[in-house]
């Protein structure tokens, strides 16, 4: 599977070799961070990512790992600047080639060797809010679902999305036996790098999945079905899009439901800490920017908490 990600390199390259055996280091990169755990799609993120600038760095002969220098770098993202990728995607290259050359720095071990990529400044992102989906909206979709055994099923997905701050592949990889039916705990299985962690659903969402569960019966497999399968990404993704059709109102990005509930949660007076660890984060540095609070949030909490107020 690796190598087809990686085929399109000429045979003849040794680039990121230190033997003359083409893709040797790139491949065994992509083979260990399998052995690590990571998904698939990661895997093939990073294997995509390092065909283009294996295939960059070839035009300039650069043909091996310890060849790169901090200037070859540099114009990688240069090229990748004047190609039209924007800050967050050449954010994406700097990150795997950091990834990939400290992997390999542990891995060669290479004699008297300088990594490149440390001498390299990321490229700066801008400090834009991710937009989160409004309450009123999802309330919005919520009132288009109609009725019928699919509208239980869809009332029940909206509640997981904006309740427990769910990603859509997490949804979609729920299993009826992750739901405990007494607390309203949901077992997320399928996490980003594979971590594993419980979320909490509120009273209306634990009437919603009871309703659900009630619908599609109790027998072993995934929570949420279509036509007797697991629904998927694309499937979950055309239901939004035919609620929000319906209900009159823009077609949300399914993870802006995710910004939607921690920003809901930050306003409802939950801890950083707490609320990262309901989303899975392994740090804060991105739950700052799903929780950029408005002008009128800063005002409210000035005033709140004013301390000229309590002279």
């Amino acid at each position: 599977m690796l190598s087809k990600s990686l085929q399109n390199i000429a045979t003849d390259q040794a680039l990121f070799s230190l033997v003359p055996a083409p893709m040797q280091w790139a491949e065994a990169f992509c083979t260990a961070k399998r052995a690590e755990g990571l998904s698939r799609r990661t895997i093939a993120i990073y294997a995509g990512t390092l065909r283009v600038f294996i295939e960059w760095a070839a035009l300039r002969d650069v043909a091996h790992v310890e060849a790169l220098t901090p200037d070859d770098l540099r114009k990688f993202m240069l090229h990748l600047a004047e190609a039209g990728h924007n800050a967050g995607g050449q954010h994406h290259y700097y990150r795997v080639l950091k990834t990939f050359l400290r992997w390999y720095a542990d891995e060669a071990e290479p004699f008297n060797w300088r990594n490149p990529i440390e001498r390299l400044k990321a490229p700066k992102l801008p400090e834009l809010p991710l937009q989160p989906v409004e309450l009123p909206t999802v309330a919005r979709l919520l009132d288009s679902t109609g009725s019928g055994r699919h509208a239980v099923r869809d009332r029940a997905m909206l509640c997981c999305l904006i309740d427990c701050g769910l990603r859509a592949n997490e949804l979609t990889g729920l299993d009826v036996a992750d739901f405990n039916f007494a607390d309203g705990a949901l077992l997320v299985k399928h996490g980003k790098g594979s971590r594993i962690r419980t979320v909490f659903a509120g009273q209306k969402t634990r009437r919603a999945l009871r309703a659900w569960v009630g619908a599609r019966g109790k027998t072993p497999g995934a929570l949420f079905t279509t036509h007797g399968g697991r629904l998927t990404y694309a499937g979950l993704r055309q239901v939004v899009r035919r609620l929000a059709l319906r209900a009159g109102v823009p077609e949300p990005a399914l993870h802006s439901f995710r910004r939607g509930y921690a920003l809901a949660m930050l306003r409802a007076g939950c801890d950083v800490v707490t609320l990262s660890r309901l989303l899975g984060h392994s740090d804060l540095s991105l739950l700052r920017r799903y929780t950029k609070q408005t002008g009128e949030d800063l005002r409210a909490a000035a005033e709140r908490h004013s301390p000229g107020d309590r002279l």
